[in-house]
């Protein structure tokens, strides 16, 4: 349900929860129904005697206190659910920024990705390792490219990486128009990605993943326009010096079979660390090694933390200040005294005593709702609710040995 705002004696004011008002309608409602059903009830006990006999026919009997504790209990839950509705008063306008960097992801998507020298396969380890590097670079803007015999721009330069995941998961080599590894190619996209979204002093970077097999023409004429723009290049080395067998795969993802040339003769991909570690060099980046079981995506990581932070973005955040525990507080003392309060009989100094033990604990929790000003706005219902709760379950608890021990100090 939406928010409600709107302005009260000049502040703005805001309900994010309205939804929880319906408890306290609800409690307003019930309320008003007890109280007319016990003055009816006490009305029906009065007329059974005459009003000289009240004290010796119904001895200790307070239709005042009988009355008091459905309206502190009322009362209570009804000013518990507008703290649930979490009332908000007051606000302040600050200047928010964003610091990051931008990054382009350049990730192989030839059919050599398919080869299963690391587990399940190059492509998928790949897309699995790159999926929790995201949540490592949140703050910064992230740009997917994806390339084969040709290049194209999965996603755009973004800051949402729940976004960027969903781009990511969709890369499939068995879906890409032309094979081959065209690296300049991807290099040239990566780096028309990030001059179409430039910012003044943000440090920019590419992280170019692939096996490095048939680079393609176009390398070499890409590293210098890098060069001179202050793009590192990070390339991450996918796959076995030795080699690897790339399988044919069905649409269900099952091998039926291996790649083989025109002589019959079955394709070995091999990884070809020398070019990957040139590409680096000639830009100022580093070259990443996979290791057994991982493709290295954590060095890349530390790599992109070393690189300069700008500030990309500026906005208007308005924040409101929180409010509800002034209704919290009140709530969680009137349901602690309705509690404290017997129904029908006299106190003695015994239960005067108790009571003031069972609302010292009281006291106690309500000063502790002041630590619900801290959750964020998701949780606040959470802390409230878990304080009524409490202060209701001590305050019984607390109220049934008041009674035992009250009857005892009572029996002859």
């Amino acid at each position: 349900m939406t928010a409600w705002q709107f302005t009260l004696l000049g502040y703005a004011t805001r309900i994010a929860q309205p939804v929880y008002l319906a408890v306290s309608a609800a409690a307003l409602a019930l309320g008003l129904i007890s109280v007319a059903v016990l003055l009816r009830r006490n009305r029906k006990l009065v007329a059974l005697a005459p009003a000289r006999l009240h004290g010796r026919v119904m001895p200790g009997a307070s239709p005042g206190r009988a009355l008091s504790r459905p309206l502190l209990g009322w009362g209570g839950l009804f000013l518990g659910g507008l703290a649930l509705a979490q009332p908000q008063c007051g606000n302040h306008v600050a200047l928010a920024t964003k610091r990051g960097i931008d990054v382009v992801i350049a990730i192989d998507a030839s059919k050599s990705m398919l080869a299963r020298d690391v587990k399940p396969s190059r492509i998928e380890r790949a897309k699995l390792e790159l999926s929790g590097m995201l949540d490592d670079l949140a703050g910064d803007r992230v740009g997917i490219v994806v390339f084969a015999g040709d290049a194209f721009v999965q996603c755009p330069l973004t800051s949402d990486m729940a976004a960027a995941k969903m781009f990511l998961r969709a890369v499939d080599p068995v879906s890409m128009p032309v094979q081959g590894t065209d690296v300049g190619r991807a290099l040239s996209v990566s780096q028309g990605l990030l001059d179409e979204a430039q910012r003044g002093g943000t440090s920019r970077a590419i992280v170019l993943l692939s096996d490095g097999e048939d680079f393609g023409d176009e390398v070499d004429q890409e590293l210098g326009p890098l060069k001179r723009d202050g793009i590192e290049v990070i390339t991450v080395g996918i796959g076995s010096v030795a080699g690897e067998p790339i399988p044919e795969v069905d649409k269900h993802g099952d091998v039926v079979g291996y790649i083989k040339d025109k002589q019959g003769n079955t394709v070995m991909s091999r990884l070809n660390e020398q070019g990957l570690a040139h590409i680096a060099d000639a830009t100022d980046g580093v070259y990443v090694a996979s290791l057994p079981g991982s493709v290295g995506v954590g060095r890349v990581t530390q790599e992109l933390g070393k690189l300069k932070k700008s500030e990309f973005q500026s906005r208007i955040s308005v924040s409101y200040t929180e409010r509800f525990p002034l209704f919290l507080a009140p709530a969680l003392a009137l349901l602690l005294l309705g509690l404290a309060l017997r129904p029908g009989r006299t106190r003695t100094g015994a239960a005067w005593v108790g009571s003031g033990v069972l609302l010292a604990v009281g006291t106690a929790a309500i000063a502790a709702s002041g630590f619900a000003t801290l959750l964020p706005d998701g949780a606040v219902q959470t802390g409230v609710m878990g304080l009524l709760i409490l202060g209701g379950a001590v305050a019984d608890a607390l109220a049934l040995t008041l009674d035992v021990w009250v009857a005892r100090e009572e029996r002859p």
